[in-house]
């Protein structure tokens, strides 16, 4: 019996053995005959090791040859103390910080000498949006908000564990321009609905913009503000692209397109293709809604907010959007081409105190709420753009982390291994919603509570009376100059204070 056993397990060998020799013999012929990778032709069967390590590099990187503050897009550094926030652990750290407080873009603010006493403080005040001139304006009680992410580019148990934590953080959740699913609808949250240029969710059969589907998405009590997209940080000029793979039953139902198609966006509305035809745009989706309507943007440059300005000082406050959202470069939780994410695009350094310049210089700052948006995903970062003079903050990859995103870079590739961007249910099945969302909001909530925390340091009683005055930046030469030298207030404002 013993010697049977000892012989099926040698011939078992044998044809193993004789397996790999035929596999290894044909790798070595299809690698010195293919005319596509000098290396494999080279360096038959052994050259597949450089191709092999060089896809892991970028993984193994983050955890064994980086330090805390080196990678990009965010670091170790940074990402811990999100993980830390969304399970309620506090942002406290032992023997100092690693932030080095002195390479150029380091952001410092101004401590008060008498710092606020606990008694003092008061809560950060909300804002109405719309307020005069939508039929049924918006009552925004969070600074910090939920960005728009598509479902379809983040998968329905992503979506539904973002909308129970917003709903109890108490911010709204942006849908992205994928439409809005039952799953936004799920939590309960506050919902800006995103028109983007395809018009997924509000197009009729021909792709256009469809009054009809406007009224039944604003019958959703939940949906308290629309948002027209021009473009996004990560791809400006381009539209947004979701891959065949990804375009699932329920999310061609949603966005009103072919099952298993790619969808790709067109680089802008092709309705609108004029600052008045983008104000035209705005006053007929709020008529037909009776909702907010506010615009999303990248900014190049200050030709296009000083004529958008220009154009509603001439027609009158009434055409005006009720929000802006202005996405720096560094944004994008999408697939982007290289080379519109590394180089098109100001960053949200520049832009947002420069819209925020514009707005004042033509007097509509009160009129239209400016949302600052793009790698804002620390209370730092969040109170720096309260200072530029945003009212509040959206943040998309902040909220991804709070789900448990590990930067695995393959968003685009349905394959994220966290279960957030992918429609593989094996992969999903690690993301357990309702464990989740309790993250989601932990992080919301002391986002907010630590944004305060600065104000309070700073002397001010809540963060909506921070100005430029309190935060300072590292410059080349070391040294540190307040935000508002940097970015001197309009002479208009200078005069009428």
């Amino acid at each position: 019996m013993e010697h049977a056993f000892g012989m099926a397990a040698y011939g078992l060998g044998i044809f193993v053995a004789f397996v790999v020799a035929a596999a290894l013999i044909f790798l070595f012929v299809r690698d010195v005959t293919q005319k596509q990778h000098t290396i494999l032709r080279n360096y038959p069967i052994v050259g597949h090791l450089r191709y092999y390590f060089e896809e892991l590099g970028e993984y193994f990187r983050q955890y064994f040859f980086m330090g805390d503050r080196d990678e990009m897009p965010f670091n170790r550094a940074t990402r811990s103390w999100i993980y830390r926030l969304a399970k309620n652990e506090g942002g406290v750290i032992g023997f100092g910080s690693t932030y080095d407080l002195h390479i150029p873009g380091a952001l410092i603010f101004v401590n008060a000498g008498f710092p606020v006493l606990e008694e003092e403080r008061a809560p950060t005040p909300s804002l109405v949006i719309g307020a005069g001139y939508a039929a049924q304006p918006f009552t925004a009680h969070s600074v910090f908000n939920l960005s728009g992410m598509s479902f379809g580019a983040i998968s329905e148990p992503a979506v539904r564990a973002l909308s129970r934590g917003a709903k109890e953080a108490g911010c709204w959740m942006d849908t992205g321009e994928g439409g809005l699913s039952p799953f936004h609808l799920e939590g309960g949250c506050d919902i800006i609905m995103q028109i983007g240029t395809a018009k997924y969710g509000v197009r009729d059969e021909h792709g256009n913009l469809s009054p009809k589907r406007l009224r039944e998405i604003a019958a959703h009590e939940q949906v308290r503000a629309f948002e027209l997209k021009l473009s996004q940080g990560a791809k400006p000029g381009k539209g947004g692209v979701l891959p065949g793979a990804k375009v699932t039953p329920i999310i061609a139902q949603v966005r009103g397109i072919p099952v298993g198609q790619d969808s790709i966006s067109p680089n802008r509305h092709r309705d609108i293709a004029t600052i008045d035809e983008l104000i035209d745009s705005i006053a007929r989706i709020r008529d037909i809604t009776g909702k907010p309507v506010g615009i999303k943007t990248a900014i190049g440059g200050w030709r296009f907010i000083n004529e958008l300005c220009d154009t509603i000082n001439r027609r009158g406050l009434a055409v005006a959007p009720d929000f802006l959202v202005i996405d720096g470069g560094e944004g994008g939780t999408g697939a982007a081409p290289q080379a519109l994410a590394d180089h098109v695009g100001l960053s949200i350094d520049e832009a947002l105190p420069r819209v925020a310049d514009s707005l004042m210089q033509a007097g509509l700052k009160g009129r239209i709420r400016l949302v600052g948006s793009g790698k804002i995903v620390t209370s730092a970062r969040a109170a720096w753009a309260l200072c530029a003079g945003a009212d509040f903050i959206n943040s998309a990859r902040g909220f991804m982390f709070s789900l448990g995103c590990i930067q695995a870079l393959r968003c685009h590739q349905n394959t994220c291994p966290t279960g957030i961007t992918t429609h593989n249910p094996r992969l999903q099945r690690g993301l357990v919603v309702e464990e989740k969302a309790v993250r989601v909001a932990n992080y919301c909530k002391n986002m907010n509570k630590e944004i305060d925390m600065i104000a309070h340091s700073c002397g001010l009683t809540n963060a909506r009376e921070f100005t430029r005055e309190h935060v300072r930046l590292v410059q080349a030469d070391g040294s540190s100059r307040a935000l508002n030298m940097i970015y001197p207030y309009p002479e208009a404002l200078k005069r009428a204070a």
